[in-house]
Parts: structure tokens; C-alpha cells; sequence
């Protein structure tokens, strides 16, 4: 059955007389009620709520909470995993009996703060060509989205002791663009879009970690493509660190996602559509999958 979320409710009395199970039933179906708030009690609406049957280990049913942090499910009689999660909040998990014609009371739930990874340890930490990707998503004017990567690039993460004081560099060869199109990637590189031969290189620099709880991060710095510097924010994930690869050097991983607008660059897509140029739109979707492994004097150099 569908999950059906709780409409606006006016104040706790109305949630109450709901706990209640005031609210009729489908025929042979029993049904689950929560409220979910956040660490400092607050109603914490968009939290995704996913309920699998333990019998047969399929998702029963899926939503997210209102705005009010209420969700209300109707389900056929058995036994259910409920998990309750949103980013940087440690998910819920618990077992439901459900039986027909009967609600699971209707208790809060808290979702506390998750824990943390371990940060990478201070020091220099460079990025992994070969496990690196920086990629990109463009609407491509009446032909749906390109997927797009850079193919060189070079850059780190400089790790300090308090890690909203690190910083990141990175420096992108932008004539190594592929589309998968040789032609259309010949015209990306021409003065109508990136202009290589004037501008061989896209740099991004961070000017400030944001910690958002759990993993996530806000990465807020400058781009700087086509001769013009833009503010850009990355929403980041941290995705651990682990020792691997030749010579078992510490390595840690991210991903970073961000939006950048081309006309902020003065890169005319309107101009171009008026000459009749099929260009990609005015909107690009980047994001960076890294890896980078710590510098040290003593790592070993691979053979040839």
C-alpha cells in the first residue's frame, strides 16, 4: 500500500485524537503513525521514511515526513522494518507488528546527531588521477542532457589540525574535455565556449570548510573558467579514509557536487542560439568523485 503522509495538523491535540486511530482503515489493513523531530525537539519535515517487509525483504512503502515531521502508513498485516533517516542524522530503525484494524501508536521518534568519520590527518594529501573524476551534466538544447568529463587534471587537499581551516586547490586542463562527441568537444573548446587556446586551464580554490553534521560539508570557494572568477559552493560528502593500493599509502575519499551558471562566465548561449549553434543550456551540474593519498617522503615510487 501507498504511504499517505499526515496533512498540516493544527496543534498536538489533533495528533493525539489521530494516535488515537480516530482515522478509518482500509479493510484488512492495520497502519503505523510517528512524529519525527530533530535533537532540539523541532519537527523535522522531509526526513525519508522507508517500510520492508521482513518476509520478503521488499520496500512496502516509501515517502517522507510532512512538514509538520508526521507520517501515517496503512499497511497489510505482518511484520515490517521502519527506517527513518536524512543527512547528518543518525537513522532510526525499528521492528513493526502490524495487525488488521489496529495502529502502532503514535510515538516520537528523535534522530540524533551522527557520528563522525575519522577526518583525514593533517598534512598534504593529493589527488589520485586514476580514482579521481571530475564529470559534468549540461542540457544539451533540444536533445536532452550531455555527460561530460575532464580527462587531466591535478590539484590536493591541505589538511589543517582544525579542518574548517583546510583548503583545497584544484587545476583542470580544458582542453582534456570529453563528451564522447569529437566534433561537439572541437566546438567546446573554440572560442564560443571555453576558448582553450586564450584560456587553457579552469582552477577552483576553497576559501572555507563548512561542517553540516554527520558527513556532509559545505566547501565554499572560487571558480575561475573562461578569464572570470565566480563565488561556488560544493555540497560535499566525506566518505572515509583507508589504507590501499601500492605500497598500502593512506588514502581518503569525497564527493562533492555543485551548480554553475555559463553566463556568469560570459559564455552567451543566447547569442549562439540566436546564429542557430546548437549549444549546451545555461545550467551545468558538476561533480567530483576523489580520491587523494597522503604525501609523505617515504612513500615508495611504483615500478615501471
Amino acid at each position: 500500500m501507498t504511504l499517505a503522509l499526515l496533512r498540516r495538523w493544527q496543534n498536538k491535540s489533533a495528533w493525539a485524537a489521530t494516535a488515537g486511530l480516530s482515522v478509518p482503515l482500509p479493510p484488512g489493513a492495520g497502519a503505523v503513525l510517528r512524529e519525527v523531530v530533530d535533537p532540539t525537539d523541532s519537527p523535522l519535515a522531509g526526513a525519508d521514511v522507508t517500510i520492508t517487509a521482513l518476509d520478503t525483504h521488499r520496500v512496502t512503502a516509501r515517502g517522507t515526513t510532512d512538514p509538520y515531521g508526521y507520517f501515517f502508513a496503512t499497511l497489510p498485516p505482518g511484520q515490517y522494518s521502519l527506517l527513518i533517516s536524512t543527512d547528518g542524522l543518525q537513522p532510526h530503525r525499528e521492528t513493526l507488528d502490524i495487525a488488521e484494524g489496529a495502529a502502532v501508536s503514535g510515538e516520537r521518534v528523535w534522530l540524533h546527531p551522527a557520528a563522525s568519520l575519522q577526518l583525514p590527518r593533517p598534512g598534504t594529501w593529493l589527488f589520485d588521477p586514476p580514482h579521481t573524476a571530475i564529470r559534468f551534466i549540461a542540457k544539451h538544447v533540444g536533445m536532452g542532457h550531455v555527460h561530460g568529463r575532464f580527462e587531466r587534471f591535478e590539484g590536493g587537499i591541505q589538511i589543517a589540525p582544525d579542518m574548517t581551516q583546510s583548503s583545497v586547490h584544484v587545476r583542470i586542463d580544458a582542453s582534456s574535455i570529453n563528451t564522447g562527441n569529437i566534433t561537439r568537444d572541437n566546438h567546446l573548446r573554440s572560442a564560443d565556449f571555453l576558448y582553450v587556446d586564450e584560456f587553457p586551464y579552469i582552477e577552483f580554490t576553497s576559501t572555507r570548510f563548512t561542517y553540516r553534521g554527520g558527513s556532509k560539508w559545505i566547501l565554499q570557494g572560487s571558480l575561475t573558467m573562461h578569464g572570470v572568477s565566480r563565488s561556488m559552493s560544493l555540497n560535499t560528502t566525506y566518505l572515509g579514509t583507508v589504507n590501499g593500493g601500492y605500497g598500502e599509502e593512506l588514502r581518503c575519499a569525497a564527493l562533492a557536487k555543485g551548480e554553475l551558471h555559463r553566463e556568469d562566465y560570459t559564455l552567451n548561449w543566447r547569442s549562439m542560439l540566436a546564429r542557430g549553434i546548437a549549444v549546451v543550456g545555461p545550467t551545468v551540474q558538476l561533480e567530483l568523485d576523489v580520491q587523494a593519498m597522503h604525501r609523505t617522503h617515504d612513500t615508495p615510487t611504483p615500478p615501471e
